[in-house]
């Protein structure tokens, strides 16, 4: 199945355009906050799972909690892609790692690496590293894209209150 980002793109782009417009910033003053936003969310995400919780019996947060903290994260790697014009709009799910924790140390991994890097290479093999924690999940890409524009509104909302 293809996840095709063109239409989250263009929402992302119109958020950014209104955050950069409201506080004054652009792409480039805010990148390092954003990926250190993004590497945040990211362990959002995974405490919201608890797949790394060995000494703990409780299960993971309810399935919204998990794909809004996605969404969360999802909202940073657009931004960051439309920040560095990426050159890959669509993606699918490929090998993963056979552990969500291990997968979720990928991701990391991957992030530090665009991080350092900062170039469209490392930053595709950060997202599709981010795709591939979907099917750990349990998740299919309609109910993250439709979380994602729950969360869209929740931003815009907090834009309008001053946030």
């Amino acid at each position: 199945m293809a996840i095709e980002l063109q239409e989250l793109f263009a929402a992302q782009a119109k958020l950014d355009a209104r955050i950069a417009h409201d506080h004054n910033v652009t792409y480039a003053s805010t990148r390092d906050r954003r990926v250190m936003a993004l590497i945040v969310e990211i362990g959002e995400l995974a405490n919201a799972t608890r797949c790394f919780k060995y000494w703990s019996n409780k299960g993971s947060e309810e399935k919204e909690v998990v794909l809004d903290e996605y969404a969360d994260g999802l909202h940073f790697f657009l931004s960051l892609g439309i920040d560095i014009k990426t050159s890959k709009n669509v993606y699918h799910i490929t090998k993963h790692q056979d552990d969500l924790t291990k997968q979720f140390h990928l991701v990391y991994h991957n992030i530090d690496n665009f991080y350092k890097k900062q170039d469209d290479k490392s930053f595709i093999k950060a997202f599709q590293s981010f795709f591939n924690l979907l099917p750990l999940l349990g998740y299919r890409w309609n109910s993250l894209k439709n979380a994602y524009y729950k969360k869209l509104q929740v931003n815009y909302d907090r834009q309008n209150n001053n946030y």
